[in-house]
């Protein structure tokens, strides 16, 4: 019989508020040697995470750097779409979490069974879901690793 979510997650998880600072993100994630926190309200209800990604910038100034444009008659026109160029600017002078989080991030159920928290694991290319309750309550965190383990002892 498959392992649920509820018996292989860490039902402690390390978390952060919106309001906090980026400098107390990097630090806790650094102290507990996590890739990413989970962000909750004052209720423990999940709002979205922050992620190694979400602080560094890769490809900092090709990211940096606005999209094609044209200039015409004092306006600018860009050729293509500004929202990627948008947010990585709004992430690059962030000084909250709530200003670099990605909001409605993927999560399991903790009744679900591991087999379903590794599909989703691994159809969205994550090491760790937020795992929240029927109310959107963070009630644990589960790992890419919590889920092979769990598959293993299945076998």
């Amino acid at each position: 019989m498959s392992s649920t979510v509820s018996q292989i997650m860490d039902a402690d998880p390390q978390s952060v508020g919106p309001e906090e600072s980026v400098e107390t993100v990097v630090q806790r994630m650094h102290d507990h040697e996590l890739p990413g926190l989970p962000v909750v309200d004052e209720d423990d209800i999940l709002i979205g995470i922050v992620t190694e990604s979400d602080l560094l910038m890769f490809d900092e100034q090709e990211d940096l750097d606005p999209p094609a444009h044209v200039q015409i008659m004092g306006g600018v026109i860009y050729l293509g779409s500004v929202k990627h160029w948008e947010e990585r600017i709004r992430k690059s002078v962030a000084s909250t979490v709530e200003e670099i989080m990605t909001t409605e991030p993927i999560t399991v159920s903790p009744d679900a069974d591991a087999h379903d928290a590794g599909h989703l694991i691994s159809e969205h290319g994550h090491n760790r879901l937020p795992v929240v309750d029927d109310e959107g309550r963070l009630v644990g965190v589960v790992t890419r690793v919590d889920v092979l383990e769990a598959l293993l002892e299945d076998r």
